[in-house]
């Protein structure tokens, strides 16, 4: 009885363990790591440089005083005025140099009477020579009939002698007088024009951004200028790019331009791109026209943004973009399995990358290059969030 009681409990546990093995599950399978990708899409991208600067005149225009030594008596403008081409900006001394055109009218009036006076005189001397020589021709015939002495005829031909020798002194003190008549009016033409020039006009017609004058004081051409003009009150934004960058530049590309507590974005245009690069500081400059001065003031700074081109375009993440010995690659994903693409990139702009070559529109790619993927993997894809 004992035997077969352990007989029977040991038939039991067999068949006990045999049920418990028979009950156990199919290992799982094995699970895919979640990778975010992207789609390849198309978007508007731009090409952008950046760059910054101040604002200045296009051209500033130094207005000085034509004439030196004479006190300023009034101004006329001031700075923030606008004023037109030839508009009296100051007014100097007149007195001094009407004193001088009133001494040069008299010397002018002089020298005319004294070119009377040599006139006359050559007119008497001609008329003597004249007689002269009619009595050398004279005493000549009769010294030849035998009528008059050697000696009368000697002293009629240098009574001739001397009279032609008045002549041309009378000539030559109508000639000097002459000369100084020239030069008394030339005199007085000039005080004339520097009357004219007693009134400090405005070269061009712009905008008064300085005025040093001061009511009282001697004007001078070699000191510091009366007024500083900005021609036709045109501003530029001058802008220092990198060196990079400068050989995109053009002039008539578009620019947007912001100022600290602008408002509202400016726009201009590139208008000149400077040959040169500063040595110091590796930078270059470009001019960049605005289209409202009015909305800006001079020594203001402001950042330019120069759009180079723009169009629409295959872009993907830039963090999609990795780099090799083959170039720029991408791990392109297709039905979950990851392979490496080598592709061609364009623009870079707001965090996206041009693809020109390598992809298809709709293709989904690891959104970022570093992710512990590689080729040949497979994955499980997980749309990355939407970015404008």
């Amino acid at each position: 009885m004992r035997v077969t009681s352990v007989l029977l409990a040991l038939t039991l546990g067999l068949s006990g363990a045999g049920a418990t093995f028979a009950q156990t599950p199919e290992a799982a399978p094995q699970t895919l790591p979640a990778i975010t990708v992207s789609t390849v899409a198309p978007r508007l991208m731009r090409d952008r440089v950046i760059a910054s600067g101040l604002v200045e005149a296009v051209e500033m225009v130094q207005v000085q005083p034509l004439i030196e030594g004479q006190p300023i008596e009034t101004l006329e403008a001031d700075v923030g005025d606008m004023v037109s081409q030839g508009q009296v900006l100051a007014r100097l001394s007149l007195s001094t140099l009407e004193l001088q055109r009133s001494q040069f009218t008299a010397s002018l009036a002089s020298a005319r009477a004294t070119i009377a006076q040599a006139e006359a005189q050559v007119l008497e001397a001609r008329s003597s020579a004249d007689e002269a020589q009619r009595v050398t021709q004279r005493t000549s015939q009769l010294r030849a009939q035998g009528a008059a002495s050697q000696a009368a005829a000697d002293t009629a031909q240098a009574a001739a002698i001397s009279a032609n020798a008045r002549v041309m002194v009378a000539v030559q003190t109508l000639e000097a007088a002459r000369a100084q008549l020239s030069l008394v009016e030339a005199q007085l033409e000039n005080v004339e024009l520097q009357l004219a020039r007693t009134n400090v006009v405005a070269p061009v017609a712009g905008e008064i951004v300085q005025r040093n004058a001061q009511v009282g004081a001697i004007a001078s051409a070699s000191g510091t200028p009366m007024f500083s003009l900005m021609r036709d009150a045109a501003l530029e934004l001058r802008a220092d790019v990198a060196e990079g960058d400068l050989l995109r530049l053009e002039a008539g590309q578009g620019v947007r331009i912001t100022t600290v507590g602008g408002a509202a974005p400016l726009t201009g245009a590139v208008r000149l791109v400077e040959p040169a690069i500063d040595a110091a500081t590796r930078l270059g400059r470009a001019r960049i026209s605005i289209d409202d001065p009015s909305a800006i003031r001079l020594g203001m700074f402001a950042d330019a943004e120069i759009l180079l081109a723009e169009r629409e375009a295959l872009a993907v993440p830039v963090t999609a973009v990795g780099s090799g010995a083959e170039g720029a690659t991408l791990m392109k994903v297709t039905d979950g399995e990851v392979t490496r693409v080598a592709v061609t990139t364009g623009i870079r702009d707001a965090g996206f990358i041009e693809i020109t070559a390598g992809l298809a529109q709709g293709d989904l790619v690891v959104t970022k290059s570093a992710a512990f993927v590689r080729d040949g993997d497979r994955v499980n894809p997980v749309p990355a969030e939407p970015t404008n």
